[in-house]
C-alpha cells in the first residue's frame, strides 16, 4: 500500500481478532514508523510503552472510558514524553500527535487495525494509566493506541470538503 492510499483509506478499528498476536518484528516496525515523525526542534522527547500483557490490557480497558476494545487488542502503545527533553512548553503533545498518526498509518499499511485513545487533556486518564503502567514522573502520557488484527472492515467516505478550503485569504 502506498502512502497516499494509506492516508485516504485508514479508519479507526475498534474490533480485533482476540487470539492473534502481532509479531515482534512488526511491533518494531510500528515503533520505527512512530519515531520517524517530525519533532519540534528535533528534540524528540517521545517514549513508547508497548503493552502486550493481557492483564494490563484488560486493566487499561477498564480504566479508559472509551477503551473497551483493549480487551481484544493484541497490544497497546502508550505514547509518553519527557518534558525535560523539550523545554518548549506544550510542544511534546504535538510531537506525540505526529508520532501517533505515523503509528496509525503504519498499522493500516501492515494490515493491522488501530484506534487512537486520547489521554490528554484529561488528568484523571493520565493518572489512571500512570498507576496501572507505573509510569514515573516527570514523564507525561499523551495518548494510547490499541492495535491488533481487525475483526471488522470499514469503508470510509471521501472526507474532502471543498467549502472548508480557503485560498490566500479567508
Amino acid at each position: 500500500m502506498d502512502a497516499l492510499e494509506a492516508l485516504l483509506t485508514r479508519r479507526s478499528i475498534r474490533k480485533f481478532q482476540p487470539d492473534r498476536t502481532v509479531p515482534p518484528g512488526t511491533v518494531e516496525t510500528l515503533i520505527r514508523a512512530a519515531m520517524a515523525a517530525p519533532s519540534a526542534r528535533n528534540l524528540r522527547p517521545s517514549e513508547y510503552l508497548v503493552v502486550e500483557d493481557r492483564r494490563l490490557l484488560d486493566a487499561l480497558a477498564q480504566a479508559h472510558p472509551h477503551g473497551r476494545m483493549l480487551a481484544q487488542a493484541s497490544l497497546a502503545v502508550v505514547l509518553c514524553a519527557d518534558p525535560d527533553r523539550q523545554p518548549l512548553e506544550g510542544y511534546w503533545l504535538q510531537d506525540l500527535s505526529a508520532a501517533t498518526e505515523n503509528l496509525l498509518l503504519a498499522a493500516h499499511a501492515l494490515g493491522l487495525g488501530a484506534v487512537w485513545l486520547g489521554v490528554q487533556p484529561r488528568p484523571e486518564r493520565e493518572a489512571a494509566l500512570r498507576e496501572i503502567l507505573q509510569v514515573p514522573e516527570p514523564f507525561r502520557i499523551g495518548m494510547m493506541v490499541a492495535i491488533g488484527y481487525p475483526a471488522e472492515t470499514k469503508e470510509g467516505p471521501d472526507r474532502y470538503e471543498p467549502a472548508r478550503v480557503h485560498r490566500d485569504r479567508w
